[in-house]
């Protein structure tokens, strides 16, 4: 049987166990739909209700340009290395083991293309945090430490001519003209694509695009 939207509810909600906090993670290349289903999956399993489920990406944890200028690295931000990976997996543990308060986790403001402190508030009483980001199945450096915090991880999955065309789409939304997103996409965003793709085989799970249509 194909997978299905509800199928991926039904395995979400089974796993905080004995009145815990569970952590899923999304992974994916650049464009392959992690938001969307976080998004999505977050959504439903809220509904009208309180907040059970809570979606903290792991955009927050971008070097601000500045740290990047300093380091040489902003021409190809979005690199495993130009993320607070360390800080990140600090955040994770910290949403597992601290569930009496609210945790606030940093936001990503695609505008500005900067990460802002302190914007999502994870209440105690969400059961579900579900994160996404490219490298949460990552191996090296200190992303190895994120994969330990996380009951599941999920892998979308894309065509790649639609993945390429979402992001040049995305790019030239927030500011790039159309010759600069597609040069960017073709070399910065692929190398990062084609690094992602080594870790699908570690994932719980492979999620179809299809399941969103």
């Amino acid at each position: 049987m194909p997978l299905t939207f509800d199928d991926l509810l039904l395995r979400a909600r089974a796993l905080p166990r004995d009145g815990g906090r569970a952590l899923l993670g999304i992974a994916g290349s650049p464009g392959a739909g992690k938001t969307t289903l976080a998004e999505r999956l977050v959504a439903a399993l809220n509904g009208d209700g309180p907040p059970w489920a809570a979606h903290v990406p792991m955009d927050g944890f971008h070097l601000a340009d500045v740290e990047l200028d300093r380091l040489g690295r902003r021409d190809r931000k979005g690199a495993p290395d130009t993320f607070d990976a360390g800080g990140y997996a600090a955040l994770l543990r910290r949403l597992r083991e601290e569930t009496d308060d609210v945790v606030y986790a940093p936001g990503f403001e695609r505008v500005l293309e900067q990460p802002i402190a302190g914007a999502i508030p994870v209440p105690p009483q969400a059961r579900l945090v579900v994160t996404e980001g490219n490298y949460l199945l990552l191996q090296e450096g200190s992303w190895a430490r994120v994969r330990p915090c996380l009951d599941e991880v999920w892998f979308c999955e894309v065509d790649e001519e639609e993945r390429i065309r979402r992001l040049v789409a995305r790019h030239e939304e927030f500011g790039k003209e159309h010759t600069a997103a597609v040069a960017w996409v073709r070399g910065t965003d692929q190398r990062n694509a084609d690094l992602v793709a080594t870790t699908r085989e570690r994932a719980d799970l492979v999620v179809p695009a299809d399941v969103l249509r």
